[in-house]
């Protein structure tokens, strides 16, 4: 198996994206239930804390914060993709290189890790992820997105219901950001 560089500081909040191998379905969304047992399953034996996270239809964004001390977040994301796939009634089509290593063809086999580096950067990526499904184009108002921890930081009042779905918030927030 290739060993990949990774950064390894223990108790980081990092911010992360898993994408669905085929980008065309919406399991995720479809089986939003089976993906949270499969968090549940692994944060019980690996907590860590989920600071922000959007479920979209073929991929996920979440911001993640270890136990001091732990800095294993990918034995935690193998656990988290591998319950998931298991729960799930096969039938996909399984390329020969999975099909010989065992595996499904849910996942890609790699995700995106950032280490957050300070507040500024922790703020910009809870604006990227709340924000994610409106720059899809999956709702007008990020408030209408269900799979969200937006409507978590509105009940703690750190964000209003209205954030980043009006013309005034595109202006205060700039729209183009979101357009990377």
């Amino acid at each position: 198996m290739t060993a990949y560089r990774r950064d390894n500081t223990p108790g980081a909040t990092w911010f992360f994206t898993l994408n669905l191998a085929d980008r065309q379905r919406a399991l995720l969304t479809a089986q939003v239930d089976l993906l949270r047992a499969s968090f549940v399953r692994v944060m019980r034996q690996h907590p860590w804390r989920i600071e922000a996270i959007v479920i979209l239809p073929d991929h996920l964004h979440a911001l993640c914060t270890l136990p001091p001390g732990d800095a294993d977040f990918a034995v935690r994301w193998r656990l988290i993709k591998t319950g998931f796939s298991r729960a799930l009634p096969g039938g996909e089509r399984i390329c020969a290189s999975r099909r010989g290593r065992g595996e499904r063809s849910i996942w890609q086999r790699r995700y995106w890790e950032h280490r957050i580096r300070d507040d500024q950067d922790f703020a910009r990526h809870v604006d990227y992820i709340h924000h994610n499904p409106r720059k899809h184009g999956h709702v007008q108002r990020v408030a209408d997105w269900p799979w969200s921890s937006f409507h978590r930081y509105v009940r703690a009042g750190l964000l209003p219901e209205d954030w980043a779905g009006d013309d005034e918030a595109d202006s205060e927030y700039g729209e183009q950001q979101w357009k990377d």
